[in-house]
């Protein structure tokens, strides 16, 4: 059977840091297996053996995130500068693989020189990441040679198996099976605490790499200033079938904008976006709105920003172009005014809400929160027409829909439960571009063509639900081509496959059974709405959404599941 996971994770050298070298060993036997069980072994024993600050940088390498999900540090290294990068290294030589981990080390296999690390003890996980963090804070004329010329000097030191694992990390694509929900069964199994609890832990601490480097401390209770995973909502057809399931609940306008975090202490304000990135300095002037607005001293609540004109909101792409910038220059704040609606508050003056109810937290808000803030519109009922009435109002008031909401619901960080329920005007579902192709004719010159993925809910794979080319303006061709670029993992002709992160609000007809697809379904007529700078690849729809979806069309109580495979 080969070494166990005790004898394959002795992992320290001499000075007592783990090295690079036995990582790589590591990921290589998690590939190997597609034991679920084994790979939550392997990495509960690796957590266990090692220095709590070693293990969650050795995490983040392992999961291909580098940094936390909250920390807003990027590589930006695509893959065409990893490859420019390998053949400076190596120069032209034949290579094979599957993925780029495999391209890299299959290069490098045939470099006739490798330097040795200093002192020859080889490279270890501290001295690797202090390089990653080195790639991420260059900025300005010339960085780009600048990671380059890091990435160069880490490369040409590795053996060509910490080449293939560094590679997949850098690109954000691992491929060692590796999903949130097996790292928290190895957490648990690491510590010997109860799954449930350390996922619940998780969704406060804001992600599982926390509890690692605290040595398996469990938080329950929110902190100011430390971003938890919001709670979120299912989709349901229409009011009437919210009320069936609710009974007399709070129906709340569903704005068009973008879902923030707002923490306060003192004068002190920080605001975290849906993703848990740290977006204050890009609106300036909505923290200028909660120092005069909430009449607290310490808090954190939560809200949506949209901009807004003479009472309406402008399109959401409008308000993106205050999110995507880091400074924000007087100008921009005057032609692009954003209002903070709040709906909901998690703490206030020291004390955790999370555990009272909706009906309650809410009248804190009307409480504490006055000009220029504002709140969500909102209505308590249990007579469909009345909802009916609220929802129109908030339609012809150029909003989504609206969000039924328990009276008696506690808040559940991270959780897509039936405590809320969302009503949109028309069918859309947020999915992920994992692939695209160059258009044609005028469409020539970018990546126009989107494969569109949905996630299985039952493995967590992200599979493709259909292809579009329409709903996109010229510069957002534009952007989503360089986006695309920097995000592909592999180049099959006109195709591209890319990293999931560009996730995108679709419109469509109705849903169809599909045999080209391996998900079984397809998308009639799909136009891409918006992109949603705002959502992570883990926010996407689901393939149970769309398959309920299907069955409503058609008034069918059960779905085959297709077998079909699709190359995608």
């Amino acid at each position: 059977m080969g070494r166990g996971p005790d004898k394959l994770l002795s992992m320290m050298d001499v000075a007592g840091e783990m090295l690079l070298g036995e990582l790589a060993a590591l990921a290589k036997r998690i590939a190997s297996t597609s034991s679920r069980l084994e790979k939550v072994e392997l990495v509960a024993s690796m957590i266990r053996e090692t220095d709590p600050e070693e293990a969650e940088k050795a995490l983040l390498i392992l999961t291909g995130r580098i940094f936390h999900p909250h920390d807003p540090r990027e590589l930006n290294v695509s893959w065409a500068t990893l490859w420019r990068v390998v053949e400076s290294l190596t120069g032209d030589v034949e290579v094979e693989g599957a993925d780029a981990g495999e391209m890299v080390e299959s290069a490098l296999r045939g470099r006739r020189i490798r330097q040795t690390p200093l002192l020859d003890e080889g490279l270890t996980v501290r001295r690797v990441y202090e390089m990653l963090e080195a790639m991420a804070s260059a900025e300005g004329p010339g960085s780009r040679g600048r990671r380059e010329e890091i990435l160069r000097s880490l490369l040409s030191v590795c053996s060509p198996e910490e080449a293939w694992l560094l590679s997949n990390a850098i690109v954000g694509e691992p491929r060692l099976g590796l999903s949130e929900g097996l790292l928290i069964d190895a957490i648990a199994r690491a510590y010997r605490i109860r799954r449930e609890l350390v996922e619940r832990a998780a969704m406060v601490m804001g992600d599982p790499y926390e509890i690692v480097a605290s040595s398996g401390r469990l938080e329950f209770e929110p902190k100011v200033f430390r971003a938890l995973r919001p709670m979120l909502a299912q989709s349901v057809g229409d009011v009437r079938e919210a009320l069936a399931e609710l009974g007399r609940c709070s129906f709340e306008y569903k704005l068009d904008g973008a879902r923030v975090q707002v923490h306060l202490r003192g004068d002190e304000v920080r605001i975290f976006s849906r993703r848990l990135a740290d977006v204050t300095a890009s609106i300036p002037d909505v923290v200028s709105s909660v120092r005069e607005g909430l009449g607290v001293r310490e808090a954190i609540v939560e809200g949506e920003v949209i901009a807004e004109r003479d009472g309406r909101p402008l399109p959401f792409q409008v308000l993106m172009r205050r999110f995507r910038r880091v400074k924000v220059d007087p100008e921009l704040i005057e032609e692009i005014p954003l209002v903070l609606y709040l709906f909901d508050a998690l703490l206030i003056e020291g004390r955790s809400l999370l555990n009272e109810e909706y009906s309650h937290r809410r009248s804190l808000l009307e409480r504490f929160a006055g000009e220029p803030l504002k709140l969500v519109p909102s209505i308590v009922t249990s007579s469909a027409d009345e909802a009916e009435s609220f929802l129109r109002s908030a339609l012809e008031a150029g909003h989504e829909g609206v969000m039924a909401k328990k009276l008696s619901s506690p808040y559940v960080p991270g959780v897509r439960g039936r405590h809320w329920l969302k009503v949109k005007g028309s069918h859309t579902l947020d999915l992920v571009i994992v692939a695209a192709e160059r258009g044609y004719g005028r469409r020539h010159r970018w990546y126009s063509d989107y494969y569109l993925a949905a996630r299985d809910e039952g493995t967590n794979e992200l599979l493709v639900v259909g292809k579009t080319f329409k709903g996109l303006t010229d510069e957002e061709f534009e952007w989503i081509t360089r986006r695309l670029e920097e995000l592909a993992i592999r180049r099959r002709g006109k195709l591209i496959e890319v990293r999931p992160e560009i996730v995108v609000e679709v419109e469509f007809n109705e849903v169809q059974r599909s045999p080209k697809y391996r998900s079984g379904y397809a998308l009639r007529f799909a136009r891409i709405r918006r992109i949603r700078d705002d959502k992570t690849p883990e926010d996407v729809d689901t393939l149970g959404r769309i398959r309920e979806i299907y069955m409503r069309s058609r008034g069918e109580s059960s779905d085959a599941s297709s077998s079909s495979k699709d190359q995608l």
